[in-house]
């Protein structure tokens, strides 16, 4: 999950949630016992379970909001192909459980509108049933990019990927394809063609790679041309992957979900390393290394910066007397007044210990004083129960609003420190901030 510096305000698009229901049909009791609890447990997804076609057009019709289908083809009142058109008829994803491997069958599915034809008594075949659940889930979050000047070509992978639930964006040459990377962010997957008038696939990607790196998104090159030197020059271009045409839909498949699949691992790897495990927020690095990068650009502009340094009063106290977990609940609850008052262009982490920071550009004087007053107010009003206990605290604090030029982030964030500490000294619960008139 890649870091988020801005909170999420009241004016901000919420999407619609998502249908989440997962319908298993299946006779076999002890695999189906096995497979609903492990996507249950480890997804958190709801699972609806059916052994007959009748039992499953019972629940879908009864219930609401079903995105995926997993179902075995031996059931009693329906025969093979008569299962797949019954799922397939009705629009839903459909994953093909199968106890037997049958070549003509896995064909004949895969001819289909059906994603996977899996294998349930193979080692392994419940991890990758829901590896391959949670991968269709978190499509539906993700838009593809197809670049690709022929028609047919382009539907086809188009078509692929939103079989597979990823939301798909088309460009008929790259200029085009360009263009769509830059309006849309939650692009993370581009599939490019090589052989493309006026900008071939290999010069697009280098392109791409100047406004989006590898851990953003995911290249996958194609070309029916049977030339050596094409992967690698794709690669070293900035591709991920590559792929001859003509490719299989197994084949397609696993190559994208292995990239988007890497994309994520990296993603995470980055939010451990710069977000607080406990808070949830940006941890200190990820703030310095954010506002090093900010405030030159805010001096360059003429703007004001505002740095505030917050602490919860009597934190030792909360710890003393509601335990470990009343300190970390203290500190998620303060975390979470912070990231709602913040707003989008604003920077915010959790510093340290029991300390928070803000960089808050362009305000004036009075602004700034109204913010973190209301800020204050804010933590004052934390309310969190606790054992039949109600935990309630305040904070101090501390705020450097000088003019940005010539200032370096240190010397902001060093009396944004001292403020704080005029703060606690004089009673802790209020908000002290460093006037023009109080520099030398």
């Amino acid at each position: 999950m890649p870091v988020m510096l801005q909170a999420v305000t009241e004016d901000d698009e919420v999407a619609p949630a998502l249908p989440q229901r997962v319908l298993l049909v299946e006779n076999s009791r002890t695999f189906t016992n096995m497979l609903r609890e492990a996507i249950e447990q480890r997804l958190e997804l709801p699972v609806s379970v059916a052994s007959s076609l009748a039992e499953a057009a019972e629940l879908l019709d009864r219930e609401q909001g079903w995105f995926l289908v997993l179902t075995g083809l031996v059931l009693a009142d329906g025969a093979r192909d008569q299962v797949l058109d019954f799922f397939v008829s009705r629009g839903l994803p459909t994953v093909v459980v199968s106890g037997v491997y049958d070549e003509d069958l896995r064909k004949r599915a895969l001819q289909q509108q059906v994603i996977d034809y899996v294998l349930k008594n193979t080692p392994g075949s419940i991890d990758y049933l829901v590896w391959l659940v949670q991968r269709m889930d978190r499509n539906r979050r993700i838009s593809a990019l197809v670049v690709d000047d022929s028609p047919s070509a382009r539907a086809h992978a188009s078509a692929l990927l939103s079989l597979y639930g990823y939301k798909v964006i088309q460009a008929a040459d790259g200029h085009a394809g360009l263009k769509a990377v830059e309006a849309n962010p939650s692009i993370r997957l581009a599939v490019v063609d090589q052989e493309m008038p006026g900008m071939e696939g290999v010069e697009f990607t280098r392109r791409l790679r100047a406004i989006r790196s590898r851990d953003k998104v995911a290249v996958i090159g194609i070309s029916g041309n049977n030339d050596a030197s094409l992967i690698p020059r794709f690669l070293k271009n900035g591709a991920n992957d590559f792929l001859r045409k003509p490719y299989s839909r197994e084949e397609f498949f696993c190559r994208v979900s292995q990239n988007v699949d890497q994309l994520e691992l990296i993603g995470t790897l980055q939010d451990l390393a710069t977000r607080d495990f406990l808070t949830g927020l940006p941890n200190r690095r990820s703030f310095l290394e954010h506002s090093q990068r900010l405030l030159p650009q805010l001096q360059a502009k003429g703007q004001r910066v505002a740095v505030a340094m917050i602490d919860i009063d009597h934190f030792k106290h909360i710890n003393d007397t509601y335990g470990h977990e009343g300190g970390d609940q203290a500190l998620r609850a303060v975390a979470a007044v912070v990231n709602t008052h913040a707003r989008p262009q604003d920077l915010y982490a959790r510093f340290g210990g029991e300390e928070f920071c803000l960089m808050v550009p362009d305000m004036d004087e009075a602004e700034v004083d109204h913010y973190f007053e209301r800020l204050r107010r804010a933590i004052a009003g934390i309310s969190v129960e606790l054992d039949g206990q109600t935990l309630r605290m305040t904070a101090s604090i501390g705020v450097s609003y000088l003019p940005a030029q010539g200032d370096s982030l240190h010397h902001l964030i060093t009396e944004a420190d001292r403020q704080l500490y005029l703060a606690k000294a004089g009673g802790r619960n209020q908000v002290k901030r460093l006037e023009d008139q109080q520099v030398a």
